[in-house]
């Protein structure tokens, strides 16, 4: 399955955020959350996490650049667990850090799902409002 889509929770009293129904066997294998890119979190499967850690790893050690990234990546990285009703518990260093209070909004990325504040979220979307083919060009995108 993919993860796709956009959801709109919150947080229970203590924090854990209820992973969308049709997601959650996704992650029977494993939950990891770490910074994501643009003030977010991301919320990946253990497939995808293990892509992403190989690929970080075999970056060149020497790189500043690539230590830097590991740091930012993994150093503030958690594993997490489905709990009975569907939640993961979210640590108070990843939550500051995205601006994360109650309401979040969860958005699909295909083999994980990004984490919002939903304020940071609209900022994002209407700075890039129109979609611009010529940004997205050197992408080489291709639906084979």
């Amino acid at each position: 399955m993919f993860l796709t889509g956009e959801f709109h929770h919150s947080f229970d009293d203590k924090y854990r955020l209820t992973v969308p129904s049709r997601f959650r066997e996704e992650f029977a294998d494993g939950i990891y959350v770490v910074r994501g890119f643009d003030r977010n979190l991301m919320v990946l499967t253990e497939p995808a996490f293990e892509a992403l850690y190989k690929h970080v790893m075999n970056m060149n050690i020497l790189d500043p650049q690539a230590r830097q990234l590991r740091r930012y990546i993994f150093g503030k990285g958690n594993q997490a667990e489905l709990d009975k009703s569907g939640r993961i518990l979210i640590s108070q260093d990843l939550r500051t850090w995205a601006g994360l209070e109650t309401n979040v909004t969860i958005v699909g990325q295909g083999n994980y799902f990004e984490v919002w504040n939903p304020e940071l979220l609209q900022a994002e979307e209407s700075q890039n409002e129109a979609f611009d083919n010529e940004r997205f060009v050197a992408l080489n995108i291709s639906t084979q």
